[in-house]
């Protein structure tokens, strides 16, 4: 064992005890955040507009700071990008965040001083908390690679402007420095395509042992280590046991990953965004990630089915339930306040709080008020696929509400790696699993207002074609697991 590794396992059991004790005490330390966030931005100008000097609980936050999402607060976030100072936060943010806007084009997001930290801290902990409960720490002593977007910054009134995984790889710990791949100069190439080619060529040869990154751009990283090599991901990189990924659900891939590597690797999930990092897995044997109390940022929590409603009630942390999907609201370190990150989270813990991320706030399928979530259909598809040789690459759902023949139904656009031998069977697999998590569908299903769900077999790499048509192929983009209407799937290439 390295002197390294040694070290590893040293640092994980104090960061450990560190996280018990404000896990331990969920409400004291969201308590904590929340005063630390009033007092700090009580003299910007969206603290005198909303009167912070006045709050002295949750009840008068909530009554001042109404639910925003980016539109809303667009006006206050303009003036910080020109460069004006004490806005949303004190002073100015050290960089933007580039974001894709649904409905506005680009979206900034701010990351200051104090914010920053907790990003780097958070990837940090949930690596440290790996090593603790397992105890395998060899992996330090191997190469290290996130596929990430560029870290070229570009600079506006003392600001810089950039992706996150791009800001975030100027903070890589020095003492990593020697084990992270790929360069930087391969890490600053813009065209994905001709960026994965570069990172196979640079890594085949080397002692990979973590590789991290979203699911979908990960698995075409192997692809091609496959083509190079002629043999599988894990013969090529012997120690290569630890994947950890974020963005998206990793169990509709799992399968595929485990083909193309050879073997089951552990893996750990993280929830970061440009907002904040939310949540990393703290555990192999439990289900959900542990939600960071204590970073920065101050939760609340809307029940989705009520979140269209005139007066949503705002939850805290003491009073959410397990099981419930919630719409995750944030106030932050960065100047973010009562702010609609769009995602839905469920609780699968209480003591501690971890939490799963259950899809997004505008991407289901109610064409018929059944609201379909992403959760829904990505454990519909594990379920069919359990057992089986089937393996999918990638999918969306979309509703077809005027079928040339017969009922509506919902349409499963699917990239198959192995198709099923019979598609009817599976696609009602597919369906008998929606209908037992979801009873508006089933009603549905049972009141012949819908018919079961209809397969549509995707051209080979049809969904990198899709995100390479609109701009969007590799980085952190994903693509949506399902939306209320068939703008996606129109583009997409079928069979």
């Amino acid at each position: 064992m390295s002197i390294k590794s040694i070290a590893a396992k040293l640092f994980a059991k104090r960061i450990y005890k560190e996280t018990q004790a404000w896990a331990m005490n969920p409400v004291a330390s969201q308590e904590a955040v929340f005063r630390d966030l009033i007092k700090e931005a009580g003299q910007t100008a969206f603290g005198i507009d909303h009167n912070f000097a006045s709050i002295k609980s949750f009840v008068d936050f909530a009554k001042q700071v109404p639910i925003r999402d980016y539109e809303d607060l667009k006006p206050y976030i303009e003036k910080v990008v020109k460069g004006e100072e004490n806005i949303l936060w004190k002073g100015k943010p050290l960089y933007f965040a580039k974001t894709s806007g649904t409905t506005s084009g680009a979206k900034y997001i701010p990351l200051t001083k104090e914010s920053m930290p907790f990003h780097i801290q958070a990837a940090r902990n949930a690596i440290l908390h790996y090593i603790h409960e397992t105890g395998k720490a060899d992996f330090v002593d191997g190469k290290m690679i996130f596929l990430q977007g560029s870290p070229i910054l570009e600079e506006k009134h003392g600001i810089q402007f950039g992706r996150l995984s791009g800001i975030v790889a100027h903070f890589v710990p020095k003492y990593l420095q020697k084990n992270r791949m790929p360069s930087f100069e391969t890490n600053c190439i813009e065209d994905w395509e001709t960026k994965i080619d570069a990172i196979v060529g640079e890594t085949f040869h080397e002692d990979m042992t973590v590789i991290s990154g979203i699911p979908s751009w990960v698995q075409m990283y192997f692809e091609r280590l496959e083509q190079k090599g002629g043999k599988a991901v894990g013969e090529i990189f012997k120690n290569f046991n630890l994947f950890i990924y974020g963005g998206v659900n990793y169990e509709p891939y799992r399968a595929k990953f485990e083909n193309l590597i050879g073997r089951k690797v552990d893996s750990i999930e993280l929830f970061p965004a440009s907002e904040g990092f939310f949540a990393y897995q703290d555990s192999q044997k439990e289900k959900g990630m542990l939600l960071l109390l204590k970073a920065g940022i101050f939760y609340e929590f809307v029940k989705s089915t009520e979140f269209h409603t005139d007066k949503p009630r705002r939850y805290t942390i003491g009073e959410v339930e397990l099981g419930v999907n919630y719409v995750l609201i944030i106030s932050t370190n960065a100047g973010l306040w009562g702010y609609n990150i769009g995602d839905t989270v469920q609780f699968t813990s209480l003591a501690p709080y971890r939490v799963i991320v259950s899809g997004r706030i505008k991407h289901y399928i109610s064409a018929f008020g059944e609201h379909v979530i992403g959760k829904e259909v990505e454990s519909a598809l594990q379920e069919a696929m359990e057992g089986s040789s089937i393996r999918v690459n990638e999918f969306t759902v979309a509703p077809q509400i005027t079928p040339i023949t017969g009922l509506p139904y919902h349409e499963w656009f699917i990239e198959f790696e192995s198709e099923p031998t019979d598609m009817e069977t599976f696609a009602k697999a597919i369906d008998d699993a929606m209908r037992k998590q979801n009873i508006y569908y089933d009603d549905l299903i049972r009141g012949n207002i819908l018919q079961k769900v209809v397969i549509t077999s995707v051209a080979k790499n049809g969904f990198q074609d899709y995100m390479k048509s609109i701009g969007k192929l590799g980085g952190q983009n994903k693509i949506p697991r399902l939306s209320d209407n068939r703008d996606i799937v129109a583009l997409l290439n079928k069979k």
